[in-house]
Order: structure tokens, then sequence, then C-alpha cells
């Protein structure tokens, strides 16, 4: 069973990536090219030739965006249906579909929402080099006690759902993760590094933009996953 759902999942995440791979050449891409833009008048300005492309633009914003996209989506679907294959049965869920809707709903939150409330994407042009090492390890950091935080939630839920019942134990669960997650973020090193003169709504639309394409990805696999799922299940129930 745990390999039918994992090639399901790693499927539905390819076609989730797909989605997001057609989102971004939308809404992503002209934000890239205008941040681009603007570094390339910071360097003339400073007198400083452009960094020469190893890969031409044309293909970043096509094949290369088409395959990262495609095999973030994969990787994704996979770890989905891992983490779906262990709470079925553990959470009190009945409906395949509802189950992987509410996994992609918190996995969206805790991979998608809280990192980026702290570390929002960023265009080219904007942030210092020498930190890229710090900045990378401090959002993979906040990204494990996002996810650490997001199981203890639900194991809060789980704990309270006959005392308190199902509405009062989720209410209980999302205040407790909300709290935990504001004071785990307020301890997180901040890292201002925009350079002079960028435009606002530039880095507002880039944001804008990365966010979408998480949501639509979260979105998608939810739905996908829970359709092939509810399949499998059936025809499980009907031979069985």
């Amino acid at each position: 069973m745990t390999r039918i759902l994992l090639v399901r999942g790693m499927l539905a995440g390819l076609v989730a990536g797909l989605f997001v791979f057609a989102l971004a050449r939308w809404i992503g891409e002209p934000q890239v090219e205008r941040a681009i833009a603007f570094e390339t008048v910071m360097d003339h300005a400073r007198g400083e030739a452009p960094e020469a492309e190893v890969v031409s633009r044309k293909v970043q914003g096509t094949l290369g965006l088409l395959t990262a996209t495609v095999l973030d989506g994969t990787a994704v679907g996979g770890i989905f249906a891992l983490a779906f294959t262990f709470a079925m049965g553990r959470l009190p869920v009945q409906s395949p579909r509802n189950l992987a809707a509410l996994l992609a709903a918190l996995g969206f939150v805790a991979i998608a929402i809280v990192p980026a409330l702290k570390y929002p994407a960023n265009p080219p042009s904007v942030g210092n080099p020498d930190t890229i090492g710090i900045r990378t390890a401090a959002y993979f950091l906040l990204l494990a006690f996002s996810c650490a935080l997001t199981a203890l939630s639900v194991q809060v839920a789980m704990r309270f759902h006959r005392r308190l019942g199902a509405w009062n134990a989720s209410l209980l669960s999302i205040g407790f993760f909300v709290v935990a997650a504001t004071v785990t973020c307020h301890y997180f090193p901040d890292f201002d590094e925009v350079p002079a003169g960028f435009p606002v709504t530039l880095m507002w639309k880039f944001r804008v933009a990365s966010l979408a394409m998480q949501a639509l990805l979260w979105s998608v696999l939810g739905v996908v996953f829970g359709w092939f799922v509810e399949k499998v299940v059936a025809r499980r129930s009907t031979h069985g």
C-alpha cells in the first residue's frame, strides 16, 4: 500500500509542478526580469560589468523553470504521500480526500506560510552574498521548527479531542501553534539587505507571486492526491 501511495503522491506532485510552472511563467517571471534589469542598471552605475550568464535567461525561464517546478513538485508529492501513509488511521479523519486536504493545508502553513512571514522570498539583486550561508541556515532551521510545531499542534488537538470536543480542541491547537510560532520567529535573526532604490512594489509582487505558487502547489497536490487515494481505496474495497 505504501508503495502505491508513494507513486500516486509523486504523480500528484508532478501534476502540481506543471500548474506551478504555468503560474510562475505568468506572474513570477515578469518580476524576475524587472529585478534583473534593476541589477543591471546598478552594475552600470557602479562601473561594473554584468556577470556572464552560464545559462541564458531564455533557458532559465522555460526549460530550467519547468525542470525545477516538476522536480520540486514530485519530491514534495513523495514526502506528502509518506506523511499521508503515517497519518492514515492515526488522525480522526475517515475520508481519504478530507485527510489529504487537511495534510495539504498543514503543509502549506508549516512549509510555506511560517517561514515566509520571517524570511520572505526575495527577487534577484536583493540580499548580501556574504550572508547567504547564515540566511540559508536560519531559513531551514525555522522550517524545521515550523514542521515540529505543526506536528505538536496536531498532537494537542488529538489529546484534547474527547475532553473538549473537535471544535474546541482545534481552536486550542491553533492558538498553541500561533503563539509558539510567533515566539520562535521572534528569536530568529533579522536580515535587512534590500539595496537602496529597489522598487518596493516589485518586491511585494515577487513575494506575493512566490506565495501564490506555494498555495497552488499544495492545493493541487491535496486535491489530486486525494482523488487518487480515493480511487485506490474504492478499488481495494471492491476487490476486498
